[in-house]
C-alpha cells in the first residue's frame, strides 16, 4: 500500500484509533480520536497516553501481552474517560504493527446504547424495565412452548414415517427456544454476587468433574495451577457458572473433535483496574482457559462478549454476554486472545479482604 493510500485509510477509519510507541507515548491518532478525546494529533504526540486516558482497565498489562505474543487483544464494556468528558463505555482492540516493532495501535469503540441504558449493580430504572420485560416475555412464551411440544409428541404417535420426520423437527425446534429464553431469564437476575471467600480452585475442580461429565467428555482437560492462590471475593455459584460457560464454549469450539482444554491460575502482583477517576484496585489472581480449537473469526472477535454474537450455528450468543456480566458485577475483568490454534479467556479477579479489613 502507498503512502497516500494509507494516510487516506487511517483517515477515514470511523473509529478512534490511536498509535503508541514501545513507552507507551502516543505517536499519532486519527481525526476521529481527535474528536473523541478533544485535542490534535500535533498536541498529543510524545505524550504518555495515560496523562490524557483514563480507562477502567490495566492497559499497561494489556499493551505488554500484546507485544509479547504479537497478537490483538480485545476488552469489551470497559470505562473510558479524558479528564475532559464523562467515562463512557467502548469495546477497545490493541493490535501491534509487524512492520514498527514494539508499536501498538489502539481502537476504542463507544458503546452508545450501553451507556445510556447503564449496566451493573447501578444500573437505571430504563435497563432495568427492558430486562423485566425480557424476562416476562420469557417466561410467557416458554408455557405455550411446553403445549406444542407435548400436542406434537402425542401426534407422532398417530402419524406415518413419513410425517413422523416433520412432528420431530417441531420438536426439537420448541426446545431450542426453550433454552434460549432460559438464557434470556437470567439476565434479569440482577441480584448481586454474595461476596465471600472463595476458594478458586474449588470452583475450577467441580467445574472440569461436570463439565467431563457432560460437554467435554471428548476432551482431555488439563490444570496448572498456583496453589498458593488466596480466596477471591465473590459468588461461588456465579463464579462456577462462569468457568462452566467458558469450558462449554471451548468444548464447543473443536466442533465434536477431541482437543485439549488448559487450566491455568497465576498471581500478577502487577495487575490494576484503572479507575476513570484516576484510582485503581488491585485484580492479582488470573485464571486462563485455553483451546486449541480454530479460534474466533476476527469479524466476530471485538463483540464476542455481546448478546446474540456467536460463531456457531444455532449458538444463541448468550453465553459469553452472561460471562461478561457476571465477572463485571465481581469487580474483575475477562478478555480473549485467539489465533487459530489457540484461544485464551483470562479472567482478573480481586482477592478477598482480610477480616480485619472487611467493611
Amino acid at each position: 500500500m502507498s503512502l497516500p493510500a494509507a494516510a487516506t485509510l487511517w483517515a477515514s477509519l470511523p473509529v478512534p484509533a490511536i498509535l503508541i510507541d514501545e513507552s507507551d507515548r502516543a505517536v499519532n491518532l486519527n481525526p476521529a480520536a481527535e474528536a473523541f478525546l478533544n485535542v490534535s494529533a500535533k498536541a498529543l504526540k510524545g505524550q504518555p497516553i495515560f496523562d490524557r486516558l483514563a480507562i477502567d482497565a490495566p492497559l499497561e498489562e494489556v499493551f505488554a501481552r500484546v507485544r509479547a505474543n504479537h497478537s490483538s487483544l480485545f476488552i469489551n464494556d470497559i470505562d473510558v474517560g479524558t479528564g475532559d468528558r464523562a467515562p463512557v463505555i467502548c469495546n477497545l482492540q490493541a493490535a501491534p504493527l509487524a512492520e514498527y516493532p514494539g508499536t501498538v495501535i489502539l481502537m476504542i469503540s463507544p458503546r452508545e446504547l450501553a451507556e445510556r441504558l447503564g449496566r451493573g449493580p447501578g444500573m437505571k430504572t430504563a435497563a432495568r424495565s427492558a430486562i423485566g420485560m425480557a424476562e416476562m416475555l420469557a417466561h410467557e412464551i416458554k408455557n405455550p412452548l411446553a403445549g406444542i411440544t407435548g400436542a406434537a409428541q402425542l401426534l407422532s404417535m398417530n402419524l406415518g414415517p413419513e410425517d413422523i420426520e416433520l412432528a420431530d423437527l417441531i420438536v426439537e425446534e420448541s426446545r431450542r427456544i426453550v433454552k434460549l429464553l432460559e438464557q434470556v431469564e437470567q439476565f434479569g437476575n440482577l441480584r448481586a454476587p454474595e461476596a465471600k471467600p472463595v476458594n478458586i480452585h474449588d470452583v475450577l475442580d467441580r467445574a472440569r468433574r461436570s463439565a467431563l461429565l457432560g460437554f467435554a467428555a471428548h476432551m482431555t482437560i488439563s490444570e496448572d495451577y498456583d496453589p498458593s492462590l488466596p480466596p477471591t471475593a465473590g459468588d461461588a455459584d456465579q463464579l462456577l457458572q462462569v468457568i462452566l460457560n467458558l469450558l462449554k464454549n471451548a468444548a464447543e469450539a473443536t466442533k465434536g473433535a477431541a482437543g485439549t482444554i488448559r487450566l491455568h491460575t497465576y498471581y500478577d502482583h502487577g495487575l490494576r483496574l484503572r479507575r476513570a477517576d484516576g484510582g485503581g484496585v488491585s485484580l492479582p489472581l488470573q485464571i486462563e482457559i485455553t483451546d486449541d480449537g480454530p479460534g474466533i473469526p476476527p469479524d466476530l472477535a471485538g463483540d464476542i462478549f455481546d448478546p446474540f454474537v456467536s460463531g456457531r450455528e444455532n449458538g444463541t450468543g448468550l453465553g459469553l454476554a452472561l460471562v461478561s456480566k457476571i465477572v463485571a458485577d465481581h469487580g474483575g475483568w475477562i478478555t480473549v486472545e485467539s489465533v487459530p490454534g489457540r484461544t485464551t479467556f483470562r479472567l482478573s479477579l480481586p482477592v478477598a479482604p482480610k477480616p480485619e479489613e472487611a467493611p
